[in-house]
């Protein structure tokens, strides 16, 4: 069985490894938001005064915002429109795009898609500074002369996590997941033995004390839901890490065990609030006992260590998608799993993402300042998700349109909510993950625009391959013995480096393999589907190797599977022989001046395609041009 041959993977783990794993990768980030959500709510900006009427309705926007936007959005609908097993807003853009749309239509799908990613890293920016930063300030709840060590603290945690990545998902999840159980253990007798003294609080989960906040406190009941979305922030990774741990495996640890500890544990810090109205200052870590103070300290620390985890993994997948997509240069990934096709590291995003952390903790400098930046990101990619999943449930899922609309007016409306509560925040933090998405956004599209240039110029320069082949037919080479591989981009019709190679040194090996890679908009190619391979004479072969968008492009592994149709090849002695292009400024009116540049530094700076395909070294040969762009 060919090493892609991974339609079924998850079954390879049991489903109660599997939702271990999911407890200590997915949720640590929702997993972890009570730590200061109920803070920031009643933060003073927000002119809320912790009555009970004001404490009911915060814990009942909660409560229904868990209910609508996790457990029936994502949980429910967005986590079926998995991309054969593979979830986040890339798997979600190839499946939208699947149906046939006007150029303007996909356009608009592709935009979405890619601005929904770039603003996931903003939150994968953010989630590490904030979360861990606000653990290591309960220091101060327990000893306010701490207070100078936070920050340092804060920032050797963090230096030690992204440190941890390379050990990659499969390792870090069975680690953490002990961990993140007996986390969620501990939130939910906290927040049961605090809503005990005062259970009038479970009325809160009436619907009608949500609505009832709006009534009474107006336009700073809805600023307060720019803080009531904290509750949900994860929520995206929870869709995006769907390819390391499977649908069912996240679905189940969230009904049956992730909201139950956290819905009890916003209950309690309510109840906590209800009898002591100074309690708003800290109610997570006030409503600990005074013995538990230091080691619950040391718990969250742990636990929003593995909080970032959620994003940082996603991240890693969501990039891995968009190079496969070709939306961004190549990389280098490592496979850190021998079962599980979904879970790879990224060392340069992972060092990308360390050195933003940082320098966020050291900008911000505390928790309550780094909320005004988190809620811009997480509400922007959900209102993205779920216009892209009703582009989904509308021409994939075929449901009828009054349905479609229904989930998109429903869900949508919740998200715009969120989103116009935290655009207000732009100018206080909100800035940076808007920032960081548009940066990026620019980035990914630059790129996919200087290829679609870049692509052009090279079959403007071309020879087809039909005049080539007459050529040599008319004209024989002299034919050297052995095989050589001539990999090429499949929009080019003949290889320049071939076409250089008989130009300039006059020979052609016996056997000559002209090799494509493509990238389809699934996950995963079954090993049945691999290869296709076409004999055009003269002992030439045109051999396409096809690989799904979350699987790593290794094409002498591919070629393993080749004499399966009809050709001898002994992959050990074959050359393989690439072009490899220098690109200059041309002026071309397809890409203005400053986009000229941008592409030009990443071309400049992607992986080398001979590691980023796994071909050995000692057997690769570049031959290399310039090109204008």
């Amino acid at each position: 069985m060919s090493t892609y041959d991974q339609s079924q993977t998850h079954r390879k783990s049991s489903f109660a490894a599997l939702a271990l794993g999911a407890i200590g990768v997915v949720y640590g980030d929702v997993g972890t938001s009570p730590l200061y959500t109920m803070k920031e709510i009643f933060n003073v900006a927000h002119g809320l005064s912790p009555d009970k009427g004001t404490v009911f309705g915060t814990i009942s926007l909660i409560f229904w915002a868990l209910v609508m936007v996790i457990c029936l959005k994502y949980v429910i609908f967005v986590m079926r429109a998995d991309n054969r097993g593979e979830g986040g807003i890339m798997a979600l853009m190839a499946l939208a795009l699947r149906a046939r749309h006007k150029a303007s239509h996909r356009a608009i799908i592709v935009s979405l898609g890619l601005f929904g990613a770039a603003l996931f890293y903003g939150d994968g920016i953010i989630t590490p500074a904030i979360s861990v930063l606000s653990a290591v300030e309960g220091l101060e709840v327990a000893a306010p002369a701490l207070h100078p060590y936070i920050i340092p603290l804060t920032l050797a945690v963090l230096i030690g996590l992204f440190l941890f990545q390379s050990m990659g998902t499969d390792r870090v999840g069975k680690l953490f997941g002990p961990v993140m159980v007996f986390w969620f253990v501990s939130l939910a007798l906290m927040g049961v033995n605090s809503f005990l003294k005062s259970p009038e609080i479970l009325y809160a989960l009436h619907p009608k004390y949500g609505f009832n906040f709006f009534v009474k406190h107006h336009w700073h009941g809805f600023l307060a839901l720019g803080a009531v979305v904290l509750a949900l922030t994860g929520a995206e990774a929870l869709y995006a890490d769907m390819g390391h741990f499977g649908r069912r495996p996240i679905q189940f640890s969230w009904i049956f065990f992730v909201m139950p500890a956290l819905l009890l544990n916003y209950l309690g810090q309510g109840a906590l609030i209800l009898r002591d109205s100074k309690a708003i200052v800290n109610p997570f870590y006030l409503m600990a006992p005074d013995w538990a103070l230091y080691p619950l300290i040391a718990l969250s620390t742990a636990a929003t260590v593995i909080a970032s985890q959620a994003v940082i993994s996603g991240a890693f997948s969501i990039t891995r998608q968009a190079v496969q997509l070709d939306y961004i240069p190549r990389l280098r990934f490592i496979h850190t799993s021998s079962s599980e096709m979904g879970q790879v590291y990224a060392p340069a995003v992972n060092r990308f993402l360390l050195l933003a952390v940082l320098a966020l903790v050291l900008v911000f400098q505390s928790s309550s300042e780094l909320a005004s930046a988190y809620g811009f990101a997480v509400t922007g990619t959900m209102a993205i998700d779920t216009s892209l999943a009703f582009i989904v449930a509308l021409d994939v899922w075929k449901w009828k349109l009054k349905w479609a609309v229904t989930f998109l007016a429903v869900f949508l409306s919740v998200d715009l909510a969120f989103l116009g509560a935290n655009a207000v925040k732009i100018i206080d933090g909100g800035w940076f993950p808007l920032l960081i998405g548009l940066l990026l956004f620019l980035f990914m599209t630059t790129w996919k625009k200087g290829r679609t240039a870049l692509i052009r110029q090279l079959q403007s320069s071309s020879k087809s391959l039909t005049e080539f082949m007459n050529q040599i037919k008319a004209s024989p080479p002299i034919r050297v013995p052995g095989t050589a591989i001539f990999l090429y981009s499949r929009h080019v019709s003949l290889p320049f480096a071939l076409l250089k190679n008989v130009e300039y040194n006059k020979i052609l090996h016996d056997q000559v393999i002209l090799l494509t890679v493509t990238t389809q908009d699934i996950p995963y190619v079954l090993a049945k589907d691999r290869l296709e391979v076409e004999d055009i004479g003269q002992n030439f072969f045109r051999v396409t190797i096809n690989f799904g968008f979350t699987q790593s492009p290794n094409i002498p592994v591919a070629l393993e599977l080749i004499s399966e149709h009809g050709i001898k090849l002994n992959l050990h002695e074959a050359m393989f022989i690439t072009g490899r292009e220098t690109l200059v400024p041309s002026g071309n009116p397809a890409l203005n001046r400053w986009q000229e540049r941008i592409f030009i530094f990443m071309f400049r700076n992607s992986s080398n395609p001979i590691l980023f395909f796994g071909i050995p070294s000692h057997q690769a040969l570049e031959i290399g041009t310039l090109v204008e762009i």
